[in-house]
């Protein structure tokens, strides 16, 4: 759970700022991402929350995208905080 505290942290310091900011919607749902798959570890047949996960993906996809349209030097620092995608390095 180090990485929601992580989070949490980040969030404070985006509290200061505009909540409906790009950022802050999508530190919110990597969040909320986060919670609901430990979750679902835990209880597989859940499909009520296996559909507000896939949802949850949906939105936070859809912003990430606009964010990258808009600005791409925000996309990349937002993307290498919160750990959400795989380096092509790797």
């Amino acid at each position: 759970m180090v990485k929601n505290s992580f989070i949490s942290v980040i969030l404070q310091e985006k509290k200061e700022e505009n909540k409906g900011s790009v950022e802050f919607q999508i530190i919110s749902f990597t969040n909320k991402i986060r919670r609901l798959t430990s979750h679902l570890e835990l209880h597989k047949k859940d499909y009520l929350s296996q559909r507000g996960l896939r949802q949850i993906l949906g939105k936070r996809q859809r912003l990430l995208s606009y964010l990258a349209k808009k600005n791409k030097i925000r996309y990349k620092e937002l993307i290498s905080e919160l750990d959400i995608r795989e380096s092509k390095n790797r």
